[in-house]
């Protein structure tokens, strides 16, 4: 089962998609199913009767985020280590002891207001020369620090900024359309074995593909368990978070990212996040 946001008229609707269908649900948040005991019997338990279910295909779904806040890991694939390392020379050791370290490195990528909808522009900084998308499968998190749940984001970046100085690495990952998310959360259950889960990445430009690479989950360095209970430690979560996992896949450091480029990001088990570049 997957669950989603789409909007129609003037209103956003929770709906869930099983077997090829689209079935709206009462609930007035997506978060309420997600942070429900069973998010599966909760969402077939509000699907809306007075709503008829549609076939999958029509819809323009939204960011499935309501409230929750956006969070990130990095250099959890050995490939974004060894890119980091070269982009920024005298912190190389950093990132070498990060990559290795029990505690990861975290960061708040956005709030839920400035997370870009599927289909929508990203966009690179003004003031950057050598920016990239990161593609990374996305943990949803309950309250209770459970992964109720995966999804697929855009940790779009500017690496000369945080090559200059690690110490910039806010102004590289976290500005406006630095990060988009969807389109649709699988649900934990129906997620396929992450180890064999593939993450693929294609940069479009000028109607011809720039860049294309691809990785699996079982390059990561970090289970997501792990992962979720470092970000958990001495920090509340009420309305639940989501958390990018770092990415495996690093475009050529003569590959820039630029406007009118459109960027797909597919994981298996969930789908495709399409973005325009502005």
């Amino acid at each position: 089962m997957q669950l989603g946001k789409i909007r129609r008229g003037n209103s956003d609707h929770a709906v869930f998609v099983e077997n090829g269908t689209v079935h709206t649900l009462k609930a007035k948040t997506l978060a309420e199913i997600l942070h429900a005991e069973n998010p599966a019997a909760a969402a077939k338990a509000s699907v809306d009767s007075a709503a008829p279910a549609e076939p999958l295909g029509s819809q323009a779904f939204l960011a499935p985020v309501d409230s929750q806040e956006i969070w990130a890991a990095g250099v959890t694939y050995k490939r974004s280590k060894v890119a980091r390392e070269e982009e920024s020379k005298g912190a190389a050791q950093f990132y070498d002891k990060v990559y290795s370290a029990p505690r990861p490195e975290l960061f708040l990528k956005a709030p839920a207001w400035r997370v870009v909808h599927p289909a929508n522009p990203i966009r690179v900084r003004a003031d950057a020369t050598w920016s990239v998308p990161e593609p990374e499968l996305t943990l949803v998190i309950s309250p209770s620090l459970k992964i109720v749940g995966f999804t697929i984001g855009n940790d779009v970046s500017s690496r000369d900024i945080e090559g200059e100085n690690p110490l910039y690495l806010p102004q590289a990952k976290v500005y406006r359309q630095s990060c988009s998310i969807g389109p649709l959360i699988t649900l934990a259950e129906s997620m396929p074995k992450l180890s064999e889960v593939e993450i693929r990445l294609v940069i479009k430009r000028g109607g011809t593909i720039a860049f294309e690479g691809s990785t699996t989950l079982a390059q990561l360095n970090r289970s997501p368990e792990s992962l979720v209970e470092w970000l958990g430690k001495e920090i509340d979560f009420p309305d639940g978070a989501m958390l990018l996992t770092g990415t495996g896949i690093v475009p050529p450091d003569a590959f820039n990212l630029a406007p009118g480029d459109t960027v797909d990001i597919s994981i298996g088990g969930i789908g495709t996040l399409s973005n325009p570049v502005e």
